[in-house]
């Protein structure tokens, strides 16, 4: 169970008693919470972000966040666990999906990721770590420990059994998982970058995944011609 949540157990049964409208709000307010900082800390910076910068953002008093967390750090490290870290796990479900070859659970995986994370608020925080990663090791460490490794684990998982199966060329895993996810991780930053502000560098992002797919699954064919 995550820290933050509140669980509330009575003793005695409640029958036909509503949720109300207040018990619900207050229920949600972590998420809530860790959404607001995910915004602020894209906008300001992670040195720069205050707690109550995040109470405002999320709509709630300043001492709210306080009850959940207990620092910024304490913030930040719910905001991988409890809404970065289900994508990884969502990876992982492609993984388990019979009868997939080892092309199709790479370009699965690449959509995925681009759906789960690069198309959402989440995209913000490769921009984010590059902003602040020297200034704040630990805060960098932790992204890189709990999403950054598992992804490129399951991008290795991909490789190897396609290798194994003759689909794919053996290629040299530790450089390979990297040269996959650079331009991945490059559109990410580039929506938060030149895109917003910067007439005709517009990215179509589907085009974009089509091309890396193309490149990528033909460099890696076997059989490069029907890749």
């Amino acid at each position: 169970m995550p820290a933050f949540t509140l669980a509330f157990r009575s003793g005695r049964r409640m029958h036909n008693c509503p949720i109300k409208r207040w018990s619900r709000r207050k229920a949600a307010r972590p998420q809530e919470i860790l959404e607001a900082a995910l915004d602020v800390f894209a906008e300001r910076g992670y040195a720069a972000a205050k707690i109550e910068d995040i109470a405002r953002h999320a709509g709630v008093t300043r001492g709210t966040p306080y009850l959940y967390f207990k620092n910024k750090e304490e913030i930040f490290a719910a905001l991988i666990r409890e809404l970065l870290l289900p994508k990884i796990a969502f990876g992982e479900s492609l993984m388990a999906e019979p009868g997939l070859g080892a092309g199709e659970r790479l370009r699965r995986l690449v959509r995925a990721w681009w759906s789960e994370v690069g198309a959402t608020r989440l995209s913000a925080l490769p921009k984010l770590m590059i902003a602040e990663a020297r200034n704040f090791p630990e805060v960098a460490q932790l992204y890189h420990d709990e999403f950054i490794a598992p992804g490129q684990a399951l991008l290795q998982r991909i490789l190897e059994e396609g290798a194994a199966s003759g689909e794919f060329r053996a290629v040299p895993a530790d450089p390979a998982v990297h040269v996959i996810s650079a331009p991945i991780v490059m559109l990410m930053i580039w929506q938060h970058t030149f895109m917003p502000c910067c007439i005709g560098h517009e990215v179509d992002p589907e085009l974009y995944l089509d091309t890396l797919l193309d490149l990528l699954l033909r460099g890696l064919s076997t059989h490069p011609a029907s890749a």
